[in-house]
């Protein structure tokens, strides 16, 4: 009888099979890498767009919201479709009533907060991250917060978010754009979860899903067009007269390319599994921050979190790409992303460059 494979043989195998970067890539929190798979099938729809015969991109479009339903925990029927977090944040923000209170994070992602802010009737209040929860209050009618910061990979506390504001009945709003992928989410716990693709769920930029409450919350579906009908090609012309009876109301005209990649993305991402790869990126994580110990350099506490983040090294961000390692320079910090792709030598070369 032949030996069979355990998980982490497969996923090295998959790994190897869609990822060969040629450098030493650190910086999925500002840009994942694209599975091989992915790359062939946008090539594909772009040369048969170019001939006159263009692929069922719609249908790519559909798959891509089926997988990321079921790696988020949410019925199907939940999920919008779009391009980008700030205009479902943005549409989240226009369908507050005025005077409304919303309580953000401090110095999180302008793409969670700035819409808020461009509202003049609303009343916004911030919280650092570990606040967040005892600072919710009765009035309080939305709270807004990063799953994980982009500046410095902190997890937000979310099950003491949620309890304290199903008590005071506040709305909740998740951005999950550094977490999805790896955070073992459960989407369906909130009323809104948003998630740009092209990070840890390394799908082409021009995806991005919004989570809908159950039964569509207050939301006005001020962006809908023609895809946003209950039937699409029967709302082509004049205002649309029924729009889609689910999350699909709130979709934003597809950027088609995109999610004709990111179709297979996110289905090797539930190959993979989310535990698998957690496990494997926090390895990574903690390996790197044992390093820096043996340097004198403390990074932020992100405990259980794939992005590290060390204060002050930012500077050294440029000295380190001429040498092949790409990582960030966030807020004066450097900004390390770990994720299935990299492996302990892309760790040790990291730390080889900063002690010099």
């Amino acid at each position: 009888m032949e030996p069979q494979s355990g998980p982490m043989e497969t996923l090295e195998s998959l790994v190897r099979a869609e990822f060969a970067p040629r450098n030493t890539y650190l910086n999925t929190a500002s840009t994942g890498l694209l599975p091989t798979r992915t790359v062939t099938a946008m090539r594909t729809a772009i040369e048969a767009a170019a001939i006159g015969t263009p692929t069922d991109m719609f249908d790519d479009v559909e798959a891509s919201r089926a997988a990321f339903a079921r790696l988020t925990s949410v019925p199907v029927d939940r999920v919008a479709a779009g391009a980008s977090v700030a205009v479902y944040s943005g549409l989240i923000a226009a369908s507050l009533p005025a005077g409304a209170e919303v309580l953000t994070a401090e110095a999180d992602f302008s793409s969670v907060v700035n819409p808020f802010h461009m509202r003049a009737d609303l009343k916004i209040r911030s919280a650092p991250l570990e606040r967040i929860a005892d600072s919710i209050r009765p009035g309080t009618t939305l709270v807004a917060v990063s799953a994980a910061q982009s500046a410095d990979g902190r997890i937000a506390d979310l099950p003491a978010i949620r309890a304290a504001a199903h008590e005071h009945g506040t709305r909740t709003y998740v951005d999950a754009s550094q977490a999805a992928g790896w955070l073992d989410l459960d989407a369906d716990a909130y009323d809104y979860v948003a998630a740009a693709g092209f990070k840890w769920l390394f799908c082409p930029r021009g995806v991005a899903f919004l989570v809908t409450p159950r039964d569509l919350g207050d939301l006005n579906p001020i962006f809908a067009g023609w895809v946003a009908g209950e039937a699409p090609w029967d709302s082509c012309y004049g205002p649309v007269e029924e729009l889609a009876h689910s999350a699909r109301r709130f979709d934003v005209s597809p950027a088609l390319f995109s999610y004709a990649g990111a179709r297979h993305s996110l289905a090797l991402l539930e190959e993979l599994g989310t535990d698998a790869i957690r496990t494997h990126d926090l390895t990574l994580a903690d390996r790197f921050r044992a390093g820096l110990a043996t340097l004198g350099h403390e990074p932020v506490a992100s405990p259980g979190s794939p992005i590290v983040s060390v204060p002050g090294l930012g500077r050294r961000q440029g000295e380190l790409s001429a040498a092949g390692v790409e990582v960030s320079d966030r807020a004066g910090n450097l900004r390390a992303a770990f994720h299935l792709y990299n492996t302990p030598q892309d760790v040790d070369r990291l730390l080889d460059v900063l002690g010099g």
